[in-house]
């Protein structure tokens, strides 16, 4: 799944191509994703794209004639391509501009969202948008301010930094790598950290986050950016995918786990129980 990276190197790339720009015409599918394709998107045939925006693994694109909230799901990924070429298996939604350019939306498994919001209604009033924790990149993200969400949680760290109501975008990769670097086993329970622990947390999210926005995210499957790009950051993942690898740091094996449904990978000497 795209987690904050990937997200915001898409937002950027298609900022490239839609802003400023008038949608001439608008295509929705049949097929429903997370939810069924409002016919309301056709409204926006006309409008002249004026921002975009993230909010935790959320685009939101605002015109003149209202706005729209996208979520990628699991596979989904918006491409930058010719208004004139023809659409594919599995592309769901595009918006076609003046430029003779098109940002098209495709999703295999459709568990990705394109939400309609009408001109004059604030699209971070939507539940979705409104419920999400604190963002990662922010100032104010802090060590005081992650550690007050961390003590009202009684599962595990890696759990709860994963979930987007203590803060958004921390996702299952990130998680493993920002725990390997704070040397905090993955199991221990999130209302145990400690304020010097939580500290280090909050740097090394911010510091991976970054690095891996730089780099164009993290290519696992299928996460593509929107010029057709693979996130390159993989290459500098330490822990993730490398289970019975030698640890970069002190070469124990790296271990793998599952917690609640998700793998989790860690370094047993770096990260002691």
């Amino acid at each position: 799944m795209p987690e904050l990276p990937e997200v915001e190197v898409t937002k950027r790339g298609v900022s490239q191509v839609l802003l400023g720009h008038k949608i001439t015409d608008v295509f929705v599918g049949e097929k429903p994703l997370r939810q069924p394709l409002s016919p309301d998107l056709q409204q926006l045939r006309g409008a002249t794209v004026q921002k975009l925006e993230r909010r935790g693994k959320y685009i939101i694109v605002f015109t003149d004639k209202g706005s729209m909230i996208i979520h990628l799901g699991m596979t989904g990924h918006l491409q930058i391509i010719k208004s004139s070429e023809p659409r594919v298996l599995h592309d769901h939604f595009e918006l076609m501009l003046d430029s003779g350019m098109s940002v098209r939306y495709n999703d295999t498994r459709r568990f990705g969202l394109v939400l309609f919001i009408p001109l004059g209604v604030d699209p971070y009033s939507n539940k979705l948008l409104a419920e999400l924790g604190p963002e990662p990149l922010d100032d104010a993200f802090t060590a005081d301010v992650l550690l007050s969400r961390l003590k009202k949680r009684s599962c595990t760290i890696k759990q709860t930094l994963m979930n987007s109501h203590v803060v958004v975008g921390v996702g299952n990769i990130y998680a493993s790598e920002v725990l390997f670097l704070s040397h905090i086993n993955p199991t221990r329970l999130a209302r145990d950290i400690s304020l010097e622990e939580a500290q280090l947390l909050v740097k090394n999210i911010k510091e991976v986050l970054t690095a891996s926005i730089a780099s164009g995210g993290t290519t696992i499957r299928d996460f593509e950016g929107a010029d057709g790009k693979p996130g390159y950051f993989v290459q500098n993942l330490k822990v993730y995918g490398h289970a019975e690898e030698p640890c970069k740091e002190c070469g124990t094996p790296i271990e793998h786990i599952t917690q609640g449904g998700r793998s989790t990978y860690f370094c047993p000497h770096c990260q002691p129980r």
